[in-house]
């Protein structure tokens, strides 16, 4: 793979290898408060963290444009405070990108080739870049209704659906953050960006059930340094979870509904129309999704089962189209007894997301992610929830109090081979729709994928990870690019947080 220029990734080496020799010196710095002597009022509390990642591409055999190593880091610190009846949070974020690839850019169908490309686009086409913004500025007032407790958070925060609730059983707490949170609303955190929301947030919490309705609109960022204004794209969401004993396990339900409107003039829809019928259609986009999940966890002397569904149907408009599409997700897991020093985890399941099979009946069927963090499904980000189906296996072993091994194979095929091969997460910009689409050619064979991840504790306050994806192109991606359709991704990262 081409490297990126000594100086461009010096700093970023520099800070890894720093954490690997001196982890007990970082972790040993606390957090500063009035306690600790830093003169702050005692009910204030300072926080921050600083993640960096070395990331080399190499994009399905797309020559050297596709083939880079750059460095990003997010950099952020803020400040938070509490009374009795509410409490306040202040944040800044700085995104630092360095050594971006200035020829992976292809014109269509090749596209972008990677995240390194679409930073490089996104920021005007500047090899390195960075600017600190507003990540989060909020309030959230506190109070009791009967048995309930209720907040209202008003601002610009962090969201992520899914995680209305905090789950005490270990499996169903982890089902939540891997396998549910963020498939249509989140915060696309692997991104040295992001993206928060300016909105509302309202919650009420009974023993063992939680209401939440949220309204607000995305900021810009993701791939854009600029994180600063927000985006005429407005998102309403309402869900009900509830949690469900067993006497040998644990279970939980919730159902969801979320409105998505896209005020956007000008953006060009990506769907699968002729490019002439898609830049006359300047109607805006108004859906409805409506759904739920239901995971349980059962407990028995030779181990541990979990289950989980996921679905989703979608209706509305897609500018002058009528919306109908729809997603599902089956996936089952086993926690054995034996083996007991390694704990593995054995999982399996089918994710799928309707594609449209004709372009000229006026009905958009492919089903719309809104604004996800798609990293979580697609570990090697180079597909999404779009017009797919991923059978998968994973496996997951934890050697170690603080060390999980996590690897998965995937065999990917577009639903609908009329449609497109979507890339994205939704949008980030005002002048970019935020999915790009690439042509089956007739095909609907995608990839098979390889990938393991280790990720090590250092400290309670800094960890590594590393990861490694390899990818075999089938008829859809040789159709698109030379060679034989191979690519990999591989990163090592540092996050230490205080």
């Amino acid at each position: 793979m081409k490297s990126a220029a000594i100086g461009s990734t010096g700093l970023h080496l520099m800070l890894l290898l720093a954490g690997v020799l001196f982890p007990r010196h970082l972790a040993a710095q606390q957090p500063a408060s009035a306690s600790s002597g830093s003169g702050l009022p005692p009910t204030v509390t300072a926080f921050g963290s600083v993640r960096t990642r070395l990331e080399s591409w190499d994009w399905f055999d797309a020559g050297t444009s596709g083939a880079y190593t750059y460095s990003g880091s997010t950099v952020r610190a803020g400040l938070g405070g509490s009374r009795s009846r509410y409490n306040w949070q202040v944040e800044l974020a700085a995104p630092i990108l360095l050594g971006l690839p200035t020829d992976a850019v292809l014109p269509n169908p090749q596209g972008q080739l990677g995240f390194g490309a679409a930073y490089f686009a996104a920021n005007s086409g500047r090899r390195n870049t960075s600017l600190p913004f507003l990540k989060q500025a909020f309030v959230r007032f506190r109070g009791s209704r009967g048995t309930a407790q209720e907040s209202l958070t008003i601002g610009r925060m962090d969201f992520t659906e899914g995680t209305e609730t905090t789950d005490a059983d270990t499996t169903l707490a982890a089902l939540k953050r891997d396998r549910i949170q963020q498939r249509l609303i989140g915060n696309f955190g692997f991104t040295h960006v992001g993206r928060s929301f300016d909105g509302v947030q309202y919650a009420l919490d009974w023993p063992g059930m939680n209401l939440t309705v949220f309204a607000a609109r995305p900021t810009r960022g993701v791939f854009q340094v600029d994180g600063w204004g927000d985006l005429n794209v407005n998102v309403f969401y309402g869900a009900l979870t509830k949690d469900i004993s067993r006497s040998k396990g644990a279970a939980e339900w919730r159902v969801f509904a979320i409105g998505y409107n896209d005020y956007r003039d000008g953006v060009l829809k990506t769907d699968n129309r002729p490019l002439t019928a898609r830049q006359t259609d300047r109607n805006r986009i108004n859906l409805a999704t409506v759904g739920g999940h239901y995971i349980e966890t059962i407990k028995s002397g030779s181990g541990s089962v979990d289950l989980l569904f996921w679905g989703a149907l979608q209706g509305g408009s897609w500018g002058a189209l009528a919306q109908r599409s729809g997603a599902v997700a089956i996936e089952a897991g086993f926690q054995p007894s034996i083996w007991r020093p390694i704990r593995p985890w054995f999982r399996a399941g089918w994710n799928y997301a309707s594609g449209d099979g004709n372009p000229n009946d006026g009905v958009h069927g492919t089903f719309f992610q809104l604004l996800p963090t798609p990293r979580g499904y697609a570990r090697f980000p180079f597909f999404n929830m779009m017009n797919s189906s991923d059978v998968f296996g994973e496996a997951i072993l934890r050697p170690a109090r603080r060390v999980t091994i996590h690897t998965d194979i995937h065999s990917l095929r577009l639903a609908n081979r009329n449609d497109l091969w979507y890339v994205g997460g939704g949008a980030f910009q005002p002048w970019t729709f935020g999915y790009t689409g690439r042509p089956s050619g007739g095909q609907s064979g995608l990839v098979t994928l390889y990938d393991v991840s280790v990720d090590y504790g250092l400290s309670d306050h800094l960890s590594m990870s590393f990861y490694w994806a390899h990818a075999r192109g089938k008829a859809v991606v040789k159709n698109i690019y030379s060679g034989d359709g191979r690519a990999n991704l591989g990163f090592v990262e540092l996050d230490y947080r205080f």
